[in-house]
């Protein structure tokens, strides 16, 4: 086991430099082709043609009456292109969507693999077909001639993404666009499928018919966490495609009877994990730490407005104001208002006096800020929206806590060309105490 480790690392023997460079191009081109079909929602068109490629490599069988790598590719060619053509015209002639259209194809052309492959079996040459193989995947048989295929077909995909990117970029955001601005929607959209059949056909050997898809969908799927932009997303799942095929095809060289395509998937799906989980605009993780910021952020500003307002109300009550009439204010529980004092005393924005609170010199021009941009907001709904005042601080709370600051300023701008801003700090259009957000 570690002789063939060190071997394998060090990419001594011939056979593994081969096939980790064929199953890496491959991975590449898997990543970028299937990053369009992503976005184009064509995410299962892959495994459509994956396995209407199938019944192609039985025809090609039963032609020859024997084993024959370029046969069986031309063969899974031939009836993946025509999966193709059968979705796109189910789509563009009948009344069937695109999805029954995709199932439609799949189950049919798998079921008549099926068959085929029975049949195949029970000749008495039928074990020397090697159908396993491109049913699950089998990529150290690969030579050096399955390699420079690999490596001129996703060199002519690369290619072709890169010439047509500005085409297929807008074909997978706004397709209508492009057809109204006269360019070949429908051919554009033929070339994408295309692309994604000649990758798929290609990837038969090494991850198999079952499992090609998942090549395709899963490091684009793992690339869409890190970035918004089409560019940086291509060469994430590129990267991510690769290094899941390297891999994969690493621990199917290690370890006895292990197929390559579950392996990879394995190691794809792993990349998938770690993108859902850490990715720092997108992750799962990122998105709960946001989300907890926000909510002290509001139930911070939120203490601040209530004390600020109760003060403001009543000048002869003082600046302190008592637990209970901060309870009455807003509807949150007496744990929820006591933790929020809590933490607004320790960022120093709030003092305590037994069971009264008031604001200390910082917490009351950040609370004036907060009333300030509640206020002008509310004012704007009353003005623009027609919402009663008596309704207004609802709708504003709900999206105050998210203003920023230039939507602030143009809001200022607006409401003062309109002679509706009243100095530094307007007064609230509706009575402060009893009123829930």
């Amino acid at each position: 086991m570690n002789d063939d480790l060190i071997r394998l690392l060090t990419l001594r023997d011939e056979n593994s430099r081969v096939v980790l460079m064929g199953a890496g191009l491959l991975g590449l081109a898997s990543g970028v082709v299937g990053s369009m079909a992503v976005l184009r929602r064509r995410a299962l068109l892959g495994d459509a043609l994956a396995h209407a490629a199938l019944p192609g490599l039985c025809v090609a069988y039963l032609l020859l009456g024997d084993k024959n790598a370029s046969a069986f590719l031309l063969g899974a060619l031939v009836f993946g292109t025509l999966g193709v053509l059968v979705i796109s015209f189910l789509r563009h002639h009948t009344r069937i969507k695109e999805d029954a259209a995709i199932g439609l194809v799949l189950s049919t052309f798998f079921g008549l693999g099926i068959v085929l492959s029975r049949i195949i079996q029970n000749q008495p040459s039928g074990n020397r077909a090697g159908l396993d193989g491109f049913l699950y995947g089998k990529a150290a048989a690969m030579v050096r001639q399955d390699v420079l295929l690999i490596a001129a077909v996703a060199g002519t995909i690369l290619l072709v993404v890169t010439a047509l990117y500005k085409e297929f970029r807008l074909l997978c955001f706004d397709r209508d666009f492009a057809g109204t601005q006269g360019w070949p929607v429908k051919r554009l959209d033929i070339g994408l499928m295309g692309l994604l059949c000649v990758c798929t056909v290609i990837g038969l050997p090494a991850v198999g018919v079952v499992l090609m898809a998942a090549l395709l969908i899963i490091p684009a799927a793992a690339a869409r966490f890190w970035t918004d932009r089409l560019s940086i997303m291509l060469v994430i799942a590129g990267l991510f495609g690769m290094l899941s095929a390297l891999f994969g095809t690493a621990a199917s060289a290690l370890v006895a009877k292990l197929p390559a395509g579950p392996a990879v998937v394995l190691i794809a799906t792993g990349c998938f994990v770690v993108s859902l989980l850490l990715a720092p605009r997108r992750g799962l993780i990122a998105d709960a730490l946001r989300r907890l910021r926000l909510s002290r952020c509001v139930g911070r500003q939120n203490v601040l407005r209530a004390i600020f307002e109760l003060t403001e109300s009543d000048a002869s009550a003082g600046a302190w104001q008592p637990f209970d009439r901060l309870l009455r204010v807003r509807t949150w529980s007496s744990s929820a208002l006591d933790r929020e004092l809590k933490r607004a005393m320790g960022a120093g924005l709030v003092r305590e006096d037994g069971d009264r609170y008031s604001l200390t010199e910082r917490g009351a021009a950040e609370a004036a800020r907060v009333v300030r941009a509640h206020r002008l907001w509310e004012m704007y709904l009353i003005a623009h929206a027609d919402i009663a005042p008596d309704h207004v601080d609802r709708d504003a709370d709900q999206i105050e806590h998210v203003l920023p600051a230039d939507l602030i300023s143009r809001l200022e701008e607006r409401l003062r060309a309109q002679g509706r801003l009243p100095g530094d700090l307007p007064s609230s259009p509706h009575a402060i105490e009893g009123t829930s957000p």
